[in-house]
């Protein structure tokens, strides 16, 4: 891969400042994937520096421009999907059907869906007498999650450039390859000269250079809860917008009229997907008292029904945790349900048994959970399902919404009706009823500390937006 000792700033792939080298780790093989220079405050603002200068021309960019370079973005990442799936399994450990189906085809829909939302978006619209204009918000620095490397690059990005802002990009510095390719393909496209930078490196160097100076109009950060809560007083001195998409603690609430044995597997393998490793994964399943055996059985063949093993192969369904510290993690609370008094129904703390390396957890799922445990309570981000009993649906409805987060929510129900009522006392920003087809359009973002703003469809696409009333031109 080209281009990992550089950063891109006003156009080009530039040579870092300092000598610091990164290694990245390959999480399935515990094996060096590469290597990427590590950025410093002078490299964001050389980066700063270039997004103001381009943002005067880019920013009063016609629709019909940013439409043609969007375009020309969608068929060259399209070229170069595989190659985005190759590098996603090198450096996350995503196994390889699900990078292809997932991760590189869910980012490609996001393009998709900028391209279509611009198409027709109202730049200028009345409000009684007063015409609103939306107008870019200006520079932005984005700062992106290891755990969708590419898809959590273009939600941002996307609709950054749809709207005529200029960005500055920090992107994890466990994943950092594939983002190096998506600049590649931002440079082929023909994205002009300061409208993208990307500068690698840490939170506490980068992420907060990025977010503390004082030419940055905008900072999106998508990461935990700790670290946003961090770039939001680094950004408070110069009054910026803050959009945050944060941690998650998603409840999955069984119904008592629910079809049991799909409603249970389908939770499972969903907690399941990418590893565990996304904010909305439906970790806490509330199960009806009665049904609560029942469930315990079948979550537990659908738990070892789970195919883990070479991420290369096509057959794998459950790939690593994304390093040695979340491995840690996963497995110290995994121990803490155990202490705490919860049924392991199956597998619990280390390494599979038949892999000798990886940072694999094995799909666990722990019977009788309470709302007190230490594994109901925290963002898990890793393959393990709590199923929790409960003795009515006011009782789920509370136990749902007992926790700092609001990301997502699930509800498994043959009656819509009361599945709808429920879904409206669910403080979550996404409520998923018999875990519907996923939909790109939907706005993505959480209540309470799961974050602030909206990603994704119209809404993500009007967070890069300010709004300016002109009175005077509708009169009478």
């Amino acid at each position: 891969m080209k281009y990992l000792d550089h950063f891109y700033v006003d156009g080009r792939f530039v040579p870092a400042r300092d000598r610091r080298q990164r290694v990245v780790i390959n999480p399935a093989t515990e094996e060096p994937a590469g290597s990427i220079a590590m950025g410093t405050a002078e490299d964001v603002n050389a980066a700063v520096v270039a997004a103001r200068k381009a943002f005067s021309t880019y920013g009063r960019s016609s629709r019909e421009e940013r439409l043609e370079m969007l375009r020309r973005v969608l068929a060259l990442f399209d070229e170069r999907a595989e190659e985005f799936a190759q590098l996603t399994t090198l450096e996350m450990g995503a196994p390889i059907t699900f990078a292809r189906q997932a991760q590189i085809a869910g980012s490609r829909a996001h393009i998709a869906d900028t391209i279509r939302i611009l198409e027709h978006f109202e730049f200028e619209r009345l409000a009684g007498r007063t015409l609103l204009a939306f107008e870019p918000v200006g520079v932005c620095a984005l700062i992106t999650p290891w755990n969708f490397p590419v898809l959590q690059i273009v939600t941002k990005v996307m609709p950054a450039l749809a709207t005529g802002c200029t960005i500055v990009l920090k992107p994890s510095e466990y994943a950092p390859i594939s983002p190096m390719l998506f600049a590649e393909v931002l440079h082929d496209a023909g994205v002009p000269p300061g409208v993208f930078n990307l500068i690698n490196g840490d939170g506490p160097t980068v992420g907060e250079a990025m977010s503390s100076h004082p030419d940055v109009d905008m900072v999106s950060f998508t990461g935990s809860t700790r670290a946003g809560v961090q770039v939001a007083k680094n950004a408070a001195d110069t009054v910026k917008r803050i959009h945050q998409e944060l941690g998650g603690n998603s409840a999955n609430i069984l119904m008592p009229d629910v079809d049991l044995e799909p409603a249970v597997t389908k939770g499972v393998l969903g907690a399941y997907r990418n590893a565990g490793q996304s904010c909305t994964a439906p970790t806490r399943m509330l199960v009806p008292r009665q049904l609560h055996e029942k469930a315990i059985g079948m979550a537990k063949r659908a738990a070892e029904s789970v195919i883990i093993g070479d991420v290369n192969d096509e057959a794998t369904t459950l790939g690593p945790v994304m390093n040695e510290r979340q491995f840690e993690r996963v497995n110290s609370l995994i121990e803490s349900a155990v202490r705490e008094g919860a049924t392991l129904v199956t597998g619990g703390s280390g390494r599979p048994s038949s892999l000798n390396r990886g940072y694999f957890v094995r799909p666990t799922v722990f019977g009788h959970v309470t709302k007190e445990m230490t594994v109901a309570r925290e963002e898990m981000f890793g393959p393990v399902v709590s199923l929790i009993p409960y003795d009515s649906v006011d009782e789920a409805i509370e136990i749902t919404n007992d926790t700092p987060y609001g990301l997502a929510a699930y509800l498994q129900s043959k009656d819509l009706g009361a599945a709808k009522r429920v879904a409206s006392m669910l403080r979550a920003g996404q409520v998923m009823i018999n875990h519907p087809a996923w939909d790109a359009s939907a706005p993505f973002g959480g209540f309470k500390q799961s974050g602030n703003g909206r990603e994704c469809g119209e809404f993500g696409f009007e967070a890069f937006l300010e709004v300016k009333a002109i009175g005077g031109l509708h009169e009478g």
